[in-house]
């Protein structure tokens, strides 16, 4: 045969969850993004002690694009007499005195991680198109704009929606831009707000409560409809994977989720996928189907995204190499008599199963480290794990994003940073009031389908007080603030839900974006007209925000990505002659 079933392949590089994918899914998935990230510093630190073959990595932007820095009050609506220094990057190769800013909200990462899109992709783009300048803005708590010096549930009160929301607008009233003789603050130039995913909502957002200040905005892959469970996230994935790779994960979860609910098999499932030693069967099934959350990483550039699903998928059904099995392979193992046949007698197994379970072997428990168990990998019944607050912790942050949602009735930004509220608004923007309630953005939970009779390609104890389990291991009550028990989600619907609109938005969704179901793009949505004024358009094929990146030569683009990027182009002109015929 071809491959003995115990085999463990040497480490690989695929990764198992980022951490914006891991909050969502569970104590045992941030055990897995602790474990990638723990490997990933070994590695690097042997790069640079010369231990290793591979090359440091390198920082290209660093000499065109050096970091500078903004200073923000740490608390916008109570004076604390505590600022931090909020990150930036400008991209001045395409500007032109008179033209407009392009700005990027880097949402839940490190701003460095949206050097690319202020190189090649939207924001170099529409700068080139208009001779604008652009302008990567760091999100607070994220990369170096760390406004406190842990991430307790007490430090992290500062880090919700309406916060951050007033840092991006005291930036766009009163930056000065070094370098540049010339007023470039949102009274004097037209701002363009791009965000994609969480930034894509806070992009609608923006528009909507900061309208004075933000001239036009691109939400792309923008989840501006909140629930709690979302099922609809792996079955988009489900309704679109190719129909063998489907077929071949709805029934193995099946069989997994039927050996898990007996005594007798439990424990050989657990062998079979190298997991014996893992005592939750939550955590046992959440090891499995981080595979499944690696489809919102797949991108048209294979150098941004990953092809994980697809060699995943490959591998499932025995297309793969000769590390997996075929039919062939299976029926030959059963007429032989092969163990296999007898391992358990209760269910029928399938040959995709036992692929499932060496893919699960070679790629993700052979990174448990040789000295340390899978429960010590993988299990959650560690609390101590999930309760280090100090700043190297950096999956706190999202996370307790995730886990947060209740509504923030908060003035809007104050006056005396807002010079444009007393000196009257620009042509054709409404008022904003003077008091916003805008609350935090709550993540929605990626859970099985509730109905059983539903297919799915995730266990059915991937449940809603699994996925939340999280938040009550890793951010117990403060002296001065705690984490709700369930987010307001009608506070964050009502800025505009699905229906989200204003003039000079515009809307982008991917087609097969597990993400579109709470888009305004989703099939629960009013379908609406396309318009300049109101862009609302979809890239067929496209997952999460494929329209951010771009290449240096766009001709070697997808079509489909050059025509949005050609569409983007088109509407933020039409929308600057606005300006310009206002001014």
């Amino acid at each position: 045969m071809r491959v003995p079933l115990l085999f463990l392949g040497s480490l690989a590089t695929v990764t198992a969850w980022t951490v914006r994918q891991a909050a969502h899914a569970g104590p045992a998935a941030i055990k897995m993004f602790l474990l990638e990230q723990s490997q990933q510093k070994t590695a690097k630190q042997a790069s640079f002690s010369g231990l290793s073959t591979q090359q440091p990595l390198i920082q290209p932007f660093e000499s065109e694009f050096p970091a500078r820095f903004f200073t923000q009050p740490l608390d916008h609506f109570a004076e604390t007499g505590h600022t931090f220094p909020q990150r930036y990057w400008v991209n001045t190769r395409h500007y032109v005195k008179g033209g407009p800013v392009i700005v990027l909200d880097g949402g839940e990462t490190s701003g460095e991680d949206r050097l690319p899109f202020l190189d090649t992709g939207i924001v170099n783009i529409l700068a080139n198109a208009t001779n604008g300048l652009g302008i990567v803005l760091e999100h607070r708590y994220y990369g170096t704009s760390m406004p406190v010096a842990n991430l307790s549930t007490d430090s992290l009160r500062w880090l919700n929606n309406a916060q951050s929301a007033a840092d991006s607008a005291n930036f766009m009233a009163n930056v000065q831009i070094e370098g540049i003789d010339e007023d470039l603050t949102a009274t004097k130039k037209p701002w363009i707000y791009y965000g994609g995913s969480y930034a894509g909502a806070r992009a609608a957002h923006m528009r909507v409560v900061y309208p004075s200040l933000v001239f036009g905005a691109i939400a792309s892959s923008a989840v501006t409809h909140a629930q709690i469970p979302f099922p609809e996230y792996y079955d988009l994935i489900r309704n679109y994977t190719e129909p063998d790779c489907r077929e071949a994960l709805e029934k193995s979860v099946k069989t997994v989720d039927h050996l898990l609910s007996m005594d007798l098999t439990r424990g050989l499932i657990k062998s079979l996928f190298g997991l014996h030693g893992l005592k939750d069967d939550h955590d046992f099934v959440s090891v499995l189907h981080s595979v499944q959350g690696s489809w919102q990483s797949k991108n048209w550039d294979p150098a941004v995204g990953s092809t994980r699903w697809d060699d995943f998928c490959a591998a499932l059904v025995g297309k793969s190499s000769d590390e997996f099995l075929t039919a062939e392979d299976f029926a030959a193992l059963e007429s032989d008599g092969h163990e296999l046949s007898e391992l358990f007698k209760t269910q029928a197994v399938d040959f995709t199963l036992l692929n499932y379970a060496l893919y699960v072997r070679k790629y993700i428990v052979s990174r448990c480290p040789e000295g340390r168990t899978v429960e010590e990998c993988f299990g959650s019944d560690d609390p101590e794990t999930y309760l280090d607050t100090s700043l190297d912790s950096t999956w706190r942050a999202w996370t307790y994003q995730v886990c947060t949602g209740k509504s923030l009735s908060t003035p809007s930004l104050p006056p005396q940073r807002l010079p444009h509220v007393r000196m009257g608004l620009l042509p054709g923007t409404a008022s904003p009031a003077l008091t916003t309630s805008l609350p935090l953005i709550p993540r929605l939970r990626q859970i099985a389908p509730p109905n059983p009779d539903h297919p799915s390609i995730i266990s059915r104890l991937i449940d809603l007080e699994y996925t939340s389990r999280i938040c009550k291991l890793a951010f117990p009550p403060g002296k001065v603030s705690s984490v709700p028990n369930w987010p307001n989600v009608t506070a964050v619907n009502a800025l505009g839900d699905f229906d989200i609109t204003a003039h000079r938005l515009a809307l982008i969704d991917g087609e097969q974006d597990p993400w579109r179901p709470a888009c305004p793009h989703s099939d629960y949505a009013v379908d609406r007209n396309d318009t300049t004024s109101r862009p609302f358009k979809v890239i067929p094929g496209g997952v999460h925000h494929w329209d951010e990146n771009g290449l240096a030569d766009p001709s070697k683009e997808p079509a489909d990505v050059q025509k949005i990027h050609a569409e983007e182009v088109a509407f933020v002109k039409e929308w600057l002659k606005e300006w310009q015929a206002a001014n």
